[in-house]
């Protein structure tokens, strides 16, 4: 991709905010090299600034860093995806059943806020607020669980999901459809039935239409398919 040079009070922000959009909009490909001298003599930097903010990238795990090779984009590939998916099939209905008397009272006007995020970037077509805002979301249920080990989990993954959502997002045939999926979820969580949320996040996270809690064989084909969430 060709990138248009930063005006001169470029600061170190201003790189990393570039690149990572690149990457999440999908300009930058998974797996693609990114050739330092290259990209500073498009942006109009000099390498200094854009290693450091490769290196920050690095830290977020939007690139990978290879000796003698370079720097790349990160790649998730489809077993590290499943192995979020089987976590979070299992998890994250634990998450929201510990933040569920947060999320109908305090927390109502943020989540209600955040699905509406969703839906304005998904209208508006923009890819990347779209990933921030899902995540954003679910994020909010691991925090307001208060519940360390579980936040701690969330964070060790939260980058794979970026990556993938980044491609993900940009496969549905209706844009729209994920802030839809969300704003069910919404409704569902506020009706407060422990059961229901649980089908319906298991539903929603792996694109299932036949999970339940106590049902292992639709646990087992939920495991195998490809997350929406």
């Amino acid at each position: 991709m060709a990138f248009e040079k930063l005006n001169q009070r470029t600061t170190l922000d201003s790189v990393v905010a570039v690149l990572r959009d690149a990457i999440l909009d999908g300009s930058l490909a998974p797996g693609s090299q990114l050739r330092e001298a290259h990209i500073a003599a498009e942006l109009g930097v000099s390498r200094a600034p854009l290693r450091e903010a490769l290196s920050k990238l690095q830290e977020e795990g939007l690139v990978v860093k290879q000796p003698f090779r370079g720097a790349f984009v990160a790649e998730v590939g489809p077993k590290a995806v499943e192995e979020i998916a089987t976590l979070r099939f299992r998890l994250e209905p634990f998450a929201v059943e510990r933040s569920l008397a947060w999320l109908q009272t305090d927390g109502r006007a943020k989540f209600r806020q955040l699905v509406k995020d969703l839906r304005d970037a998904a209208n508006a077509g923009d890819v990347s607020a779209s990933i921030e805002a899902h995540l954003a979301l679910h994020r909010m249920f691991y925090e307001a669980a208060d519940h360390k080990l579980l936040m701690d989990l969330w964070n060790s993954w939260e980058w794979q999901l970026r990556l993938f959502l980044a491609v993900d997002l940009r496969g549905f045939s209706n844009p729209r459809e994920v802030a839809q999926i969300h704003a069910r979820l919404q409704k569902v969580i506020e009706r407060g039935d422990l059961a229901e949320i649980t089908r319906e996040l298991r539903r929603h996270i792996h694109g299932a239409t036949d999970t339940s809690a106590d049902d292992s064989t639709g646990a087992a084909r939920a495991q195998r398919s490809v997350p929406h969430s």
